[in-house]
């Protein structure tokens, strides 16, 4: 490889990536220049645009990239546990954005397409099961968002416990639950048939009405509510 590639600094200023990103704004940049900017450097004889192109070679796409092992990005020559650190971060900061967006500006649920438009993009990734839960007010505007650190369904009775604990912290009137399948099928299991109906009991005890349990898969999902299923 030519060791005498010019470093990204010594480009004509209108092609480099940062400066391109503040004189003409960061949607115009392109996959590679954005996550360049990201890893800041590259290697001897390799700038950083020509590792971000590789990576995107290998990856295809920053989904791939997002749910990729630490072992397929060690095969990579150049990327050390500091820029694969970097990359993460910022991907997860991108699928974290929606949900922040929901908190500010207190979405109104209206349907579980709402929900899963709002989860699908970073649950449906996720390798082990997370449960997520929405608390509405009497305009089922969300209120708030937790998430159930530790989740899966099979362990119903704290999870539930959790789960109003936070919904009477926050005065909810009803709330909306929702956890993944890490297989990507959205397919209830009967455990978590039992929850549900766990769930739903609790919320009439405590007059929380749950309005829907809605299972992420990879680009499917299952609503209780939309199917009958929510007693």
């Amino acid at each position: 490889m030519n060791s005498n590639i010019p470093s990204i600094n010594n480009w004509p200023e209108e092609d480099r990536p940062r400066e391109k990103l503040f004189n003409n704004g960061e949607h115009t940049l392109n996959n590679s220049e954005l996550l360049a900017i990201l890893l800041r450097t590259g290697m001897k004889g390799q700038s950083a645009i020509d590792l971000a192109r590789k990576i995107l070679a290998e990856f295809k796409t920053f989904r791939k990239m997002s749910h990729a092992d630490l072992s397929q990005w060690k095969k990579l020559k150049g990327l050390g546990p500091a820029k694969i650190a970097q990359i993460k971060a910022a991907i997860e900061i991108g699928r974290r954005f929606r949900e922040d967006q929901t908190k500010e500006k207190g979405l109104c649920i209206e349907l579980a397409e709402d929900v899963v438009n709002m989860f699908m993009p970073r649950m449906r990734d996720l390798k082990k099961e997370v449960v997520k839960v929405l608390a509405l007010d009497s305009r089922n505007k969300v209120t708030h968002i937790k998430e159930v650190e530790e989740g899966t369904v099979n362990y119903s009775a704290p999870i539930v416990r959790e789960i109003f604990e936070m919904a009477l912290q926050q005065c909810a009137v009803s709330l909306i639950c929702i956890h993944n399948h890490p297989s990507g099928d959205p397919a209830p299991s009967e455990e978590d048939k039992r929850f549900t109906q766990e769930l739903s009991s609790a919320g009439k005890i405590l007059r929380i009405n749950v309005l829907d349990h809605i299972i992420i898969g990879d680009n499917k999902y299952y609503s209780f509510a939309d199917e009958g299923a929510i007693l």
